[in-house]
């Protein structure tokens, strides 16, 4: 059997990415944590929340270090196996991941030191600002990734230059490139399915803590903090979705097709499948439930108007329907257990009763599986539906091949990096595991004027009755004169 270039140089793309992108979401999710958490150390001085930072930024360096070591590859495939892609889309993807490089990774990286290994170098404030700077530098970098994505879905702001080694594209507006139609849409949709995946990744290691009755302060205020954060996103991804969908309406009525198996335009309202099986032959979702006009409705907000169905799109510019409707379906079936479940815990942290639910925390436990699977979903949803284009309406996929690539060679390196990558997934998790089982450190607060540290919780409160009883020779003026006559011996 003779081996296809172009369907293993997609399969390997594909691999590498949805490798890499386990790590960076919670990287932007973790780091929006960290700061609410130091946020509320600076706010309130209490020890546990420096523990609690503490903890969770030694597990966000191993998950960012695992993200910069799967993310290089992918640079390099883009010269290797997409070699006509490049250089069609070299000055628009030069101009946005430079500014990446320049804007983002290295004000991440920059202050990464000093968030991971400063805490005792440098004050509290100089602290926050590096944790504040480092969630930042992730967020924009998924900003100028995110754009230079965006503008292969929906291109804008260019022209078609015709060179002696092909046409490429040349950015006339730069700001039109940056803001094209699926920019912030897609740039929203991302950043909450990451704030999600580091709410639920903390929720879930907190509640593992609760059940075994180990660190439980600690897990217990983590996971308070991760509930605000899941909770909020997750109510508010469905208002982004929302929006999404009705940009892919306006912008690839293909995608949105074969995102919701509409196989045919008709007359009248068009329906909205919740499940189903969709059969690319005969034209039909098998098995279908579905809500007559609803999809109608979602896009121009009344039940008759019909749908841009597959049966107007050119044969050879339909997308595949199968994988990117079932994808898109899981998707949004999460994002309602997301809802779901945040808002349940929500109703029994009100009632005062969340922590005394073990049912509910063994489902927190492994829902963070949700969200991983959701973030990959999306992906696949958004890259398969877009096919046969990798810039859309312009470049097709298999026009942008190398062309000195061999299948051989591309199957080849599949089967290494596969090794390679399995054994660094086996590392992260092994690392990740030997954290959590560590647990936190005990939460110490520094004692007044130097003195030696007191740990937090009732030792604090008993140590700082101790110190203003009178008569026993611990009054804050008699260590201030004991301090003194310290520092002059």
């Amino acid at each position: 059997m003779e081996l296809d270039v172009l369907l293993l140089s997609r399969l390997q793309f594909a691999f590498t990415i949805m490798f890499h992108y386990i790590f960076p979401p919670l990287s932007i999710g973790l780091g929006l944590l960290l700061v609410m958490m130091e946020g509320m150390f600076l706010k309130t001085r209490d020890p546990q929340y420096e523990a609690m930072a503490r903890f969770w930024t030694r597990v966000f360096a191993v998950n960012f270090a695992m993200g910069v070591a799967s993310g290089i590859v992918m640079e390099f495939e883009f010269g290797t196996n997409w070699a006509a892609y490049s250089r069609y889309v070299g000055d628009v993807f030069g101009s946005a991941l430079a500014a990446e490089g320049l804007f983002a990774f290295f004000l991440e990286s920059g202050f990464l030191a000093v968030l991971v290994f400063g805490w005792d170098r440098v004050g509290p404030k100089m602290h926050f600002f590096s944790t504040l700077m480092v969630s930042l530098g992730s967020i924009f970098s998924s900003v100028w990734i995110i754009i230079a994505n965006s503008w292969q879905q929906t291109p804008a702001g260019y022209h078609i230059v015709n060179g002696p080694n092909g046409p490429r594209a040349e950015i006339l507006d730069f700001w039109a490139m940056v803001f094209n139609p699926s920019t912030v849409d897609r740039l929203t949709h991302t950043l909450l399915g990451a704030f999600i995946l580091g709410a639920f990744f903390v929720m879930s290691i907190s509640a593992y803590y609760i059940i075994k009755e180990r660190h439980l302060d600690f897990a217990k205020r983590s996971f308070k903090i991760a509930l605000a954060l899941g909770t909020t996103s997750s109510l508010l991804i469905a208002v982004s979705g929302h929006s999404n969908a009705n940009m892919v309406a306006e912008n690839q009525p293909a995608k949105l097709a074969a995102f919701e198996g509409h196989f045919h335009t008709g007359e009248g309202g068009s329906p909205l499948y919740i499940i189903g099986w969709p059969d690319e032959e005969a034209q039909e979702v098998r098995y279908g439930v579905a809500i007559p006009g609803m999809l109608s409705f979602l896009v121009h907000g009344d039940f008759e108007t019909p749908i841009k169905g597959l049966d107007q799109i050119p044969d050879e510019d339909e997308p595949p329907v199968f994988l990117p409707f079932m994808t898109y379906h899981v998707m949004i079936a999460l994002g309602m257990f997301f809802i779901g479940l945040t808002l349940l815990s929500c109703f029994f942290l009100w009632r005062g009763t969340l922590f005394e639910k073990r049912w509910l925390l063994w489902a927190h436990v492994f829902a963070v599986v949700g969200p991983y699977i959701a973030n990959q979903a999306g992906w696949v949803s958004a890259e398969v539906g877009r096919q046969p284009f990798i810039v859309y309406g312009h470049l097709r996929t298999s026009d942008g091949l190398s062309e000195a690539v061999v299948a051989e060679h591309v199957l080849t390196s599949i089967i290494m990096f596969g090794l390679i990558y399995a054994m660094l997934f086996a590392v992260w998790v092994w690392v990740l595991n030997h954290k959590i089982q560590h647990g936190p450190e005990p939460a110490v607060s520094a004692a007044p004027h130097g003195g030696a540290p007191i740990s937090g919780g009732k030792d604090l409160l008993v140590a700082t009755a101790d110190l203003t009883r009178p008569g026993k020779g611990h009054s804050l003026s008699g260590i201030r004169d004991e301090d003194a006559t310290r520092e002059e011996e």
